[in-house]
Order: C-alpha cells, then structure tokens, then sequence
C-alpha cells in the first residue's frame, strides 16, 4: 500500500512539474489559435541557405560578439538543424563545448541568474540581475569592455529590461521590477540599444521620459525597423514594440538587421573595438508553450543573424564570436522525422527549464579557448581574460 501511495505521489508530482505554467513575463495570449496544426510536429519545405567561412589565422581579438540563444538546448539546436535539412550557421564554429547552467541557489536556473553568470563570470541566486548572491552588483562583461575604451551594444527581440540583456547592464534582486531596470539604461553609457519594451520608458508612473532622457544625452531613437536604414552615426536607441515584439514569423528581420546596424554604427571610426551581446530572445518563449514550430522558426532567426555575423567576422579577421545558451528549455526529446524531407515530431518533458548542459560554440581568434565542459561563469571569465 505504501508503495503504491509512494507511486501515485511521484506520478503526480512530475506531471505537476512537467506541465505547469512558467511565468516568463511574456504575453503571448494572441497567439493562442497555434499557426501550425499539432504542436509536437513540424516540417520545413524550403530551407534557407547557410553560409560557408574560414577560421581567420589571426590571434589578435579587437572585437567579441556575445550570442545567447534563450532556452536553446542541445535538442532545439538539433531540431533545427534536422529541419533545415542537416546544415546549420553554427556549423562553422570550429570549436563546441558544453556549459553547465544550474545557479548559486537551484538545480534548474531561470534567465535571471543564468545570464548573470554568463555577463558577470560568477553565479548568483535564482531571480538576481547583474549581482552576486550579497546583491552586490557584478562588473559585467560589457562593464569591462567599456573600461578599456571599447564601444558596447544590445540587441534583443524582447523587452530590453528583460533578464538577459538586463544581466549586462542593471543590477536589481527582482526581474519584476521592471521600470527601475529601465530606468538603469539611461546613465549605462551603452552605446546601441535595440528592443521591445517602450511602456517601460514613456508610459511611466513616476511621470519620467526615458526617451526624452536619452535624446538629451544624444541618442538617436527610432521605433521601426525600417527607420534604421537611415542611421549612419552615432549612439542609438530602438524600441520596436510596448512589450516583447511579435514572433519571427510576423516580426520581419528584425535580428538580423539590427545586429547588423549595431555591427556598422560600433564599428566606425573606432580602433579600439566593441562588445555586442545579441540575444535570440523568444526561443525559450515556444518552448515553454511546447510548439515545436515556433520554436524551431525562432531558432532559425537567431541561427541567419549568426550566418550574417560570421560573414561580418571573417572579414575583420579580429572578432571572437562565442555563441551558446542561458539554459534549456522544454525538455525536447526528438522521437521521430527525416532528414531528407525536413520533418520532426518532438515530446516535450515540460513547461519549464531544464538543467542539462547547453552547447558552446566558438569562432575567430581564440575560438579554442571554448573547447571542453565548462560552468556558465567560466565561459565568462575565458573572454574576459582574453579582451583584458
């Protein structure tokens, strides 16, 4: 008898865990009627086309480019790349590795403390942005780069005082405090902000004008994409949507195009290099939802930016790109599908994270400095030494 009331309570204590809702901040409610018909499956007709690049021989890194895919486990990355028919952009990275993601505090860690130990190079507890469990605020990453005379950036396709972005920049014990974090942004001296998330800046009750305030210290603001075509200089400030944007499929390039921008505007007149952190931000989002196509759609978002910034890199010859995940998200098991014909169909274990290793990938100088196992803070710690 005991073993069965032993049983019946681990049984309903995983589905509790499996299925329950994640309060990820987000509003997705209107996409609610799902695009695609059943959720665990998905197929790609086309594929889009990758890029091929070589390893520069240089060792001399002037810029690095920091790119967080949220939630994308080592399973997203392989449904993508079964869907796109075998061939992904990260594929060029010479050199992978795995990092462990569990936080100061917890097992499973949320974007929070996640990317705080990817932007500070310490952990922190579950919740925390830009501190240390004492709640004393981390010297970041982008912190760094601004001390040694670099230039810095954001781009994000959520709320850019959303966890991750606000990770490089913000310090606060509670993500939810939102229009403080924001607040942050204005003396950050960060140099190109891109995000959603504009409620937070001239709807607030405190009656300030963020916008206003950044104009004042000579940004340029723009609030469409399109708008970005016609800036050529200097510091910018881009807030695309009130909240998070729209997913990929009604966004528009919205990634691509403005890391690209962020890559010109830093990269002008400028000897002594910059930071970029570039967030594919809404692959954890589908994932929570448990919709497969979705999720792979955000994932091929953020894998066309990294085909444009390897372009880009190659070129310079100077530019470490490092390219990995906050954590995952999901629990994806890939149970059936085909290569040939782009298909999948996929279970998911849960609604929220997971606390399975997530992959590293490296490319441009030092790229080998990525290889191997690591904690979240020491993949950190390795570009911090390496631009010191």
């Amino acid at each position: 008898m005991k073993r069965t009331v032993l049983l019946i309570g681990l049984v309903l204590g995983w589905t509790t865990c499996a299925f329950a809702q994640v309060d990820t901040g987000r509003d997705l409610s209107k996409y609610a009627d799902d695009k695609f018909s059943e959720d665990d499956k998905y197929q790609v007709e086309t594929p889009y086309q990758t890029v091929v690049v070589k390893q520069p021989k240089s060792k001399k890194i002037k810029n690095v480019i920091f790119m967080i895919g949220d939630g994308m486990s080592m399973e997203a990355v392989t449904v993508g790349w079964t869907l796109n028919g075998g061939h992904l952009n990260m594929d060029n990275c010479p050199v992978a590795g795995y990092s462990r993601t569990y936080c100061a505090d917890q097992l499973i860690t949320d974007s929070c403390a996640g990317g705080s130990a990817l932007a500070g190079g310490e952990k922190t507890k579950y919740g925390y942005i830009g501190q240390d469990v004492n709640e004393k605020p981390f010297f970041t990453l982008l912190h760094q780069a601004q001390s040694l005379g670099k230039k810095t950036g954001l781009v994000v396709t959520c709320r850019i005082n959303d966890a991750t972005p606000a990770d490089f920049v913000c310090h606060s014990p509670d993500r939810h405090l939102e229009a403080e974090i924001a607040a942050q942004y204005v003396d950050s001296g960060v140099d190109y902000i891109l995000g959603g998330g504009r409620q937070f800046w001239d709807q607030r009750e405190d009656g300030r004008n963020l916008i206003q305030e950044m104009k004042a210290r000579g940004y340029n603001f723009v609030e469409k994409r399109e708008e970005l075509a016609d800036i050529h200089d200097g510091k910018l400030l881009a807030l695309f949507a009130p909240l998070d944007m729209d997913p990929c499929l009604d966004r528009g390039p919205v990634l691509e195009d403005g890391t690209m921008k962020a890559i010109e505007l830093l990269s002008k007149n400028n000897k002594k290099g910059f930071f970029l952190m570039v967030e594919g931000s809404q692959i954890d989002d589908w994932a929570h939802r448990n919709k497969v196509g979705y999720m792979a759609e955000e994932l091929f978002d953020f894998d066309k930016t990294i085909g444009k910034v390897l372009q880009w890199a190659e070129k310079d010859g100077h530019t470490l790109v490092v390219i990995t995940a906050d954590h995952g998200t999901g629990g994806i098991t890939l149970v059936g599908g085909s290569l040939e014909e782009r298909n999948v169909k996929v279970h998911f274990s849960t609604k929220g994270h997971h606390g399975i290793v997530v992959p590293v990938f490296a490319y441009g100088p030092h790229a080998e400095d990525f290889q191997g196992i690591m904690e979240n803070a020491e993949l950190s710690n390795r570009i911090r030494k390496l631009i010191k």
